[in-house]
């Protein structure tokens, strides 16, 4: 079941989510919040990477203060991340937030959290109920037996009623494990029973190599089940690196398209040229393209013309060079140190 066709539909800044739009690419700083400038830079380069709404921490007023500054200068919806103190959360509602993210259960209690959605009320800002499977209330814990599935979900609902109760639904929810395959039990049974759009991602996922595993399955299983609205690649890096991977995933489900697929084969003996090389050259280069092709990059001549044929473009090696084939037909032989260059320009006479 589509279970995105059927969330509320909520606005973030400029963008749309819920209710079968696009799931949108989001990521988070790992500047100071407070650090104007370089915090900026950092956001420019995840939008140029296919960043499409960015959070930033808000521990203390200056990092309030700064959001004014920020938001001032970037192109994308900009999330506050409150963790506590409910004065940070009203303070990013007045310096220009489009989204807070907190916790209703650790704000400090149902009169904070009514202060809290009063102003985002006046605002109409959307209020982005996260609850973590670290974060789980003793009582859940005791209910279930430890950290579980069904105890993630009944926490976040109760935390979605806190603000149903004050008058609000402007809400989009969040629920994360760095466990992948109790985060994906917690969506499929949260996904029939919540109305507002879910931003998924697998907390706490590690690093480029593990982190980028954990996250293609988890991801890949909750968003193939129609489940997810808007998603976060949690990498510990280079936060464009989330951008990337997060991309990729949704292009390898089929739920974005745009692009240059690639394809390349792992290499065997029969493979003459330094194929590796080139396959991440050629990964490099076909990113700065926005062309709905299929790209092969193949090591020999046993398999490598008949898949390089069923792409729109692609490369065979043989023994210092390659063949050149487009839409199926071998157009010439390239010498090894050309193939790239060959590529290149194919790409920029590419008719659309």
């Amino acid at each position: 079941m589509e279970f995105r066709k059927n969330t509320k539909v909520i606005n973030i800044g400029d963008r749309v989510i819920g209710g079968g739009n696009p799931i949108l690419i989001q990521s988070m700083t790992n500047t100071s919040t407070e650090d104007v400038k370089g915090t900026i830079l950092q956001i420019h380069k995840l939008t140029e990477a296919g960043c499409e709404i960015i959070r930033c921490t808000v521990p203390d007023e200056a990092a309030a203060r700064a959001l004014k500054d920020i938001k001032r200068e970037i192109s994308i919806p900009l999330v506050a991340d409150i963790h506590f103190d409910h004065k940070m959360a009203i303070a990013a509602i007045e310096n220009g937030a489009d989204k807070i993210r907190i916790n209703p259960g650790n704000i400090g209690g149902k009169d904070k959290l009514k202060e809290i959605v009063k102003a985002a009320k006046e605002r109409n800002i959307p209020i982005r109920v996260g609850v973590n499977s670290g974060s789980l209330e003793k009582g859940i814990i005791e209910e279930f037996g430890g950290v579980t599935a069904e105890g993630i979900v009944k926490s976040a609902l109760l935390k979605v009623e806190m603000i149903e109760e004050l008058s609000y639904d402007n809400i989009v929810v969040s629920i994360k494990s760095s466990d992948v395959m109790m985060c994906v039990r917690a969506h499929e049974l949260i996904a029939p029973k919540c109305r507002y759009p879910l931003h998924v991602g697998i907390t706490e996922a590690g690093t480029l190599r593990s982190g980028n595993i954990k996250s293609a399955v988890g991801l890949g299983i909750i968003l193939n089940e129609g489940i997810g609205d808007t998603i976060r690649v949690s990498l510990t890096g280079d936060p464009v690196e989330e951008i990337i991977s997060a991309k990729r995933i949704l292009k390898t489900l089929g739920l974005r398209k745009g692009g240059i697929e690639i394809v390349s084969c792992p290499t065997c003996g029969r493979t003459k040229i330094d194929l590796i090389k080139l396959a991440n050259e050629v990964e490099t280069l076909a990113s700065g393209y926005d062309l709905p092709i299929k790209l092969a990059v193949m090591g020999c001549v046993v398999n490598g013309p008949g898949e390089a044929k069923e792409a729109d473009l692609g490369i065979a090696g043989g023994i210092g060079e390659g063949l050149l084939i487009k839409k199926g037909e071998i157009v010439r032989k390239v010498k090894e140190d050309e193939l790239l260059s060959t590529l290149k320009y194919e790409l920029d006479n590419w008719e659309k």
